[in-house]
């Protein structure tokens, strides 16, 4: 028998994955708020999103947070929106280059899947429309 059967095979008996399946996804969070009021505009650290952004309903848009997090297959990672609401995001499979993340918000009790590939970027929005603005989440899986 050769060295990789017998790897595999042990990695099947003990009823786990190889190490490679649990590797973490790195991936940038942002939140975003974008409002009907004011004169159109696009916070300059946004503006990889403009082509996204542009035919939503709002017209001025900007920059709330930006953090790096390391996604871990099955664990939820929770960002915290100005509103208070905390937003879950899971990293729910990793293809080759393609990451399926979900979106859990608590408060509306959805939860949204995505499948993107590394290097693409998810808008979402993850508050109802307050006094003309409401909250996104940007997640992209970095290459």
């Amino acid at each position: 028998m050769t060295r990789t059967f017998l790897a595999a095979l042990l990695a099947v008996s003990l009823g786990s994955a190889p190490t490679v399946a649990r590797a973490e996804v790195p991936v940038m969070i942002r939140i975003i708020k974008g409002s009907r009021q004011g004169p159109p505009s696009v916070d300059p650290r946004l503006e990889d999103l403009r082509r996204q952004l542009s035919p939503l309903a709002y017209q001025r848009w900007e920059q709330v947070t930006d953090e790096q997090r390391d996604l871990s297959r099955g664990k939820t990672e929770f960002v915290k929106i100005p509103d208070g609401e905390q937003i879950g995001v899971t990293l729910v499979e990793r293809r080759g280059d393609t990451v399926t993340i979900e979106v859990a918000i608590t408060s509306r009790n959805t939860q949204t899947r995505l499948t993107v590939e590394k290097g693409q970027r998810i808008v979402h929005q993850v508050t109802g429309e307050k006094a003309g603005a409401a909250y996104f989440l940007t997640v992209r899986a970095l290459p």
